[in-house]
């Protein structure tokens, strides 16, 4: 191949170019290269070379160009000939396809091959080719770049032949950029290489030669604009030198860029905004005149200002990060004049302003500027202009609001740290007393909080440390802060402290303090403060011995301290060995002769339990565990425990390794199960109980103990029957042939023994056992064992006729409980849940039950109850008559309680248990309907929420009569209820419009409940105060859109029927008028009225400026309902048929009012028409005509007045449709 190309160049340029392009460029570069750089400057090849490469190079594309525009087939050699066949044959016009593309290819080979022939000349090595001479044929290349775009080699090589080109300085170099730089920038911005940045960066002097006023160059200044907002610029060092050079390039295009940035501030990443202002630090420095004036006055001062009047803070941070560009290069010559001139202005002026967002940016400015100081003025200047900073951040630290005050303390902290040295004493002495004494009891949390943030970064400063050893101390109230993350803060500084020499912490919070917290505080605080203690209390540089001896004195000083200290300590880094070797010291002291206090032996027990369940995981230590806590052994530890804590950690270990060890407590634990009469209201019981739970499973006990407890529930439940005359199952007395029972005989006297002594007693030990269902319930292992339970069935009985209790008798004896009923229906989902077959009958039987006894508690007929088969019927009024014939029995009122049924504090006990036990209900009913159960009983259900919704809102008004005697345990239950109420009502609400469809529309009830739901916010507010609707209105937030639906669900499945559903929504709410309404109607009264408008209606309703929460959720609903017509239009009807009843009633404000609310604010200006709202249309003739004749008849100028508003709110569309449309006709009005 060398050879006859070796001939050829000797015979002819042409001859070499032919052979050439005929060979594979990729093995034949080197002979190529050998043989071009073998020509002579003498030789006569050098000087026709250059123009034979011109003619091949000017073939070839005028070659491709015609391939490009008229493709010819019939030049193309003939393609061979296929044989028939059904499965492969191609038309004719895929063969010229083909054939086409064969061509272009070969083409485009060839000029790859001229273009490396082309660069082997253009840097021959002794210069023996012309570059003139070459010039027009690297020029014929790079003038039809774009139409090589197709391959990406070729056009890349033709980009580097001119790059290169342009680096040497070759003649006319100038020729070879039009094409090249956009084919470089195109290209770096598609590739995203870094390679390619670097190269368009190394031609940028080429960019120069552009006229960037010229039109033609827009596709480059595209190009350039992309380059600005390109991720891969803005992160290579070689990408922002670029961007600030093209800042150079004209003034317009400076401006440009500068939009372009300035639109990227509010969505740009921080390292997107801080490589923005080292661009711009770049371009300001590299420029000169009107350039540098456009970048300081024209965008800079906007910044400043920006950053000072930013509507967020999110924004005005995104801007101080560009300016960042400029702050951090201040010591350069110019900067800090510059940055002086920009915000001196208006940076002390913003200062003290009324808007508390513009003081926040403006301090935030402040701090990264300082010291804000000008550099041409005088020493004395400088240091009034100081002062005048040190004045206006003190005067901030005590700020009117807590957002200014959080950024105030941090940052005079800051500065303290970096500029201690320049600033006064006395400066630095006022500021940190105010920090300490004032900052650090501040009211709001944050404030605290950003005190000791910014005295952990002062600590930073070495030179800070004298003063505050003396002014550390002042901080350990803090250690009692009501606010968790104040605590851990605090620790964190402790900690701090702890590791430098100079400070010792337990000068800053005593000791004693430090192990109550650790005693009482919650885990995040208490493993902090275990990390703190470590090294004191269990060295690990010490020996093992002398570890557990500090340990050990830590356990008698405080011995709960000690017991959380033992919980954190394996995961703060003590070694698995040596808390070991110390749970074995606890035990031997246990066991010893020594006198312990009651509460060392519990701490000790503690201990020892939090160590073992970590040392449990570690296999190395499991079988020492398991040989330390034998059988013996533990009974002995069980005997030394006396306090309810201990013996639970007893329970704890025994549990843990095997169930030989806890045998001999099983006794002790059904002692503890059945002792239960205020387990529900008691959290540490709790806890104790589940500890004796877990010991009785490890045991295989379980049974033994469902059998305890079934026996107390059938006793409770045979004395509701006595009692309350309530229907008990005719099941026999629970009896079952067992195993061989762990527990022995001895555990019957825990329930046989005992007799109690009124009905009190045993219920609350049933309550106390329905907790302890309801508990074992929620664990996989334990529900399995319960639901394959012998004694499932009469657990089941039993529960139910306490439930039934519970929901009757809850207004008359105040110790009724919900847990029953939480127990009953538990069971009976997880039941349901375990037997598909089965479960619809018997949760409708469940269901029915619990409607049947709240009827009893609301009244007859407010449940919802479905029509009752004859059977079903009889045997219900069979239960009713035995109930009725039960008060010759028992007076209503229980003797127990009926001495108190007259007090302020009984009567809130029963309201509260009242609603906790019908929210049980409703909890039972949701989960019914979620889990798809009884979708035949929505209506029933919906119903029944729209009682209890009902009921509550009574409830909260009967405790405001007594708001002051209100007990806060009463008050909390309520709002919890309320909120967990509320929830429920607007998930079933949810899950009944999800099952609803045009085949099946939702029920009436639901509009019912909606608006019960609406009626309950707005009364919250009337009768408990704006804090409990605040509370109220963060439960309701999720579910809003469920109750706009839910508000036009009588409706919006009948949009091709306005007529109907106008009907349908009218006799629906004329049956029963809900109070929301109203509320909303003086709302707007009090917002648009110029004057006091006097009192209308229900004078129970409050003033307009209490139901700022309802007003707040109603702006929710009207924003939700923008852009969603369908929906609007159904709303909209509501309020609308509102306004007729209110014509009706001549409640005229009630009229007025909504009118306004429809009118402006739920429409607005956007559809004056009410074009698309053919429902609202429909009413309106029972509304505007129905205003004129009103308007005629009243004599009252204050009526007529709120007649006249209201007709001018409508007139608009009333005429719009009678003259436009022809919807309405003159006869109507």
């Amino acid at each position: 191949m060398e050879k006859r190309l070796r001939s050829s160049l000797r015979s002819s340029p042409e001859d070499f170019l032919s052979s050439a392009a005929n060979l594979n460029l990729k093995s034949s570069k080197l002979t190529l290269k050998s043989l071009i750089h073998s020509v002579s400057l003498s030789s006569p090849i050098a000087s026709s070379l250059p123009s034979a490469l011109h003619r091949s190079i000017t073939d070839s594309i005028l070659s491709f160009q015609n391939l490009l525009d008229h493709p010819d087939p019939a030049k193309s050699p003939p393609s061979k000939r296929h044989r028939r066949s059904s499965r492969s044959s191609k038309s004719r016009s895929e063969v010229d396809s083909e054939s086409n593309e064969y061509q272009k290819q070969q083409v485009l080979d060839h000029l790859h091959v001229f273009a490396h022939i082309a660069r082997l000349c253009a840097f021959h090595p002794g210069n023996a080719i012309s570059h003139a001479e070459l010039l027009p044929a690297v020029r014929a290349l790079h003038d039809n770049l774009r139409i090589f775009e197709s391959d990406a080699v070729l056009s890349n090589e033709i980009a580097s032949l001119c790059e290169e080109w342009w680096k040497e300085d070759l003649p006319e170099r100038e020729m070879l950029v039009s094409q090249t730089l956009p084919f470089l920038l195109s290209r770096s911005l598609t590739l995203q290489k870094k390679v390619d940045v670097h190269r368009v960066y190394s031609l940028r002097d080429a960019f120069n030669l552009f006229d960037f006023e010229d039109e033609s160059i827009e596709d480059l200044k595209m190009l350039l604009m992309r380059c600005v907002i390109a991720p891969l610029y803005l992160k290579t060092e070689d990408g922002r030198k670029f961007l600030a050079f093209i800042f150079g390039l004209s003034s317009q295009h400076a401006k440009e860029a500068l939009a372009m940035i300035k639109s990227q501030i509010p969505f740009g990443r921080k390292s997107m905004l801080e490589a923005y202002g080292d661009v711009l630090f770049r371009a300001w420095k590299g420029l000169e005149g009107d350039l540098r004036n456009e970048i300081e006055d024209g965008f800079l001062q906007g910044l400043v200002d920006g950053a000072i009047h930013a509507r967020s803070e999110a924004l005005a941070a995104s801007i101080r990060r560009v300016l960042g560009g400029f702050i951090n290069q201040r010591t350069t010559d110019g900067v800090e004049k510059l940055l002086f001139r920009l915000a001196e202005p208006v940076i002390f002026r913003s200062l003290q302003v009324a808007n508390s967002n513009v003081r926040q940016n403006a301090l935030y400015l402040l701090l990264d500027l300082f010291p804000l100081e000008d550099p041409d003025v005088t020493k004395e200047v400088k240091d009034t202009l100081l002062d005048k900073q040190f004045f206006l951040l003190e005067r901030l630290l005590m700020d009117d609001c807590p957002d200014v005050r959080v950024v105030a303390v941090e940052g005079c902290c800051r500065i303290l740290h970096l500029f201690w040295e320049i600033i006064p004493s006395p400066t630095i002495t006022k500021m940190l007393t105010k920090v300490f004494d004032e900052m650090s009891h501040d009211l709001c949390s944050e404030v605290r909080l950003s005190s000791l943030n910014g005295i952990i970064y002062l600590l930073g400063n070495p030179q800070s440390h004298e003063i505050l050893k003396v002014l550390l101390p002042r901080l350990k109230h803090l250690m009692l802060d009501k606010i968790l993350i104040v605590r851990v803060a605090l620790v964190d500084l402790l900690l701090l402290l702890r590791d430098n020499c100079s400070f010792q912490f337990n000068k800053v919070v005593d000791l004693s303090v430090l192990l109550n917290t650790l005693a009482t505080d919650q885990s995040p605080v208490a493993q902090k403060i275990t990390r703190l203690l470590l090294p004191s209390y269990f060295p690990s540089r010490l020996t093992t011995e002398e570890a557990c001896n500090r340990c050990v004195t830590l356990m008698m000083r405080s011995p709960l301290a000690g017991a959380r200290f033992c919980e954190f300590a394996l995961l703060e880094g003590a070694s698995p060995k040596s808390l070991m070797q110390l749970v074995k010291v606890f035990v031997g002291l246990i066991l010893s002769n020594k006198k312990l206090e009651a509460a060392q032996i519990e701490g000790l027990l503690v201990a020892s339990s939090n160590i073992c369940s970590y040392l449990v995981t570690e296999p190395s230590q499991r079988d020492a565990l398991k040989e330390l806590f034998s059988g013996e052994k533990v009974k002995c530890l069980f005997a030394a425990a006396s306090a309810g804590r201990a013996q639970s950690s007893i329970f704890n270990i025994a549990s843990t390794f095997s169930s030989e060890n806890g045998v001999s407590l099983l006794e002790d634990c059904m002692g503890l199960v059945t002792d239960c009469s205020d387990l529900s209201k008691n959290v540490e019981k709790q806890a104790e109980v589940r500890s004796a739970h877990k010991l009785l499973v490890s045991c295989d006990a379980l049974d033994d103990m469902l059998e305890v407890l079934t026996r107390h529930l059938q006793k409770t439940a045979y004395r509701c029957h006595i009692k309350f005359g309530t229907e008990v199952s005719k099941q026999s007395p629970f009896s079952v042939k067992r195993k061989k029972c762990k527990v022995k005989n001895a555990k019957w006297k825990h329930v046989s023994g005992k007799k109690s002594s009124n009905f009190e007693d045993d219920y609350s030990v049933a309550v106390g056992i329905s907790w302890q269902i309801k508990d074992l319930l929620a664990l996989e292992d334990t529900r399995k064992a319960i639901l394959g339970s012998q004694a499932m069935d009469h657990v089941f009985a039993a529960l139910k006729v306490l439930s039934e209790v519970s929901i009757v008798q809850c207004m008359n004896c105040e110790y009724m409980d919900p847990y029953p009923i939480l127990a009953y229906t538990g069971l009976a989902l997880h039941m349901a849940d375990s037997s598909r077959s089965t479960s619809e009958a018997m949760l409708d039987q469940v269901i029915n039950h619990l409607l049947v006894c709240t009827d009893k508690l609301f009244g007859a007929g407010d449940s919802g109850m479905p029509v009752k088969s004859p059977s079903d019927t009889k045997q219900e009024n069979g239960n009713r008559a035995r109930h009725r014939g039960s008060r010759h029995r028992e007076p209503k009122k229980d003797a127990s309680s009926s001495s108190e049924s007259g007090s302020v504090n009984a009567k809130q006990q029963q309201t509260s248990s009242k609603v906790k036990v019908l929210t049980a209900v409703l909890k039972f009913i949701i989960d019914s309907i979620a889990m798809d159960f009884v979708p035949h009983l929505h209506g029933s259900c919906l119903k029944f929420t729209s009682a209890h919704t009902q009921n509550i809102i009574s409830a909260m008004q009967l405790l405001s009569i007594n708001k002051p005697q209100l007990k806060e345990e009463n008050s909390k239950d309520i709002i919890m209820c309320l909120r967990s109420s509320f929830s429920y009502a607007a998930k079933l609400l949810n899950l009944v419009l999800k099952a609803s469809s045009e085949a099946s529309e939702p029920p009436n009830e639901a509009l019912k409940l909606v608006n019960d739901l609406l009626d309950l916010t707005a009364s919250s507010e009337l009768y408990l105060g704006s804090s409990c609707t605040s509370s109220l209105i963060t439960a309701a937030k999720p579910w809003v859109p469920d109750l706009i639906l839910a508000l036009g669900s009588a409706c919006m499945l009948k949009q091709s029927q306005a007529e109907e559903a106008y009907s349908t929504v009218s006799s629906l709410i004329k049956l029963g008028f809900p109070s929301w309404p109203q509320i909303l109607a003086k709302i707007e009264l009090s917002e648009t009225s110029e004057g006091s408008l006097e009192e209308e209606g229900d004078h129970s309703i409050s003033e307009p400026d209490e139901f700022s929460g309802f007003k707040r959720l109603m702006e929710t609903i009207v924003s939700l309902l923008k852009g969603k017509s369908n929906l609007l239009d159904a709303v909209g009807l509501i309020l609308l048929t509102c306004s007729v009843v209110g014509l009706e009633r001549k409640d005229f404000g009630l009229v007025l009012g909504l009118l306004h609310f429809v009118c402006v604010k739920l429409i607005g200006q956007e559809n004056k028409e009410w074009n698309g709202l053919d429902m609202m249309l429909v009413s309106l003739p029972d509304i505007y005509p129905h205003i004129e004749r009103e308007m005629e008849e009243q004599s009252h100028e204050e009526e007529r007045n709120k007649l006249q508003t209201a007709r001018a709110l409508l007139e608009p569309v009333w005429m719009y449709h009678v003259y436009e449309t022809g919807r309405f006709s003159v006869m109507e009005e």
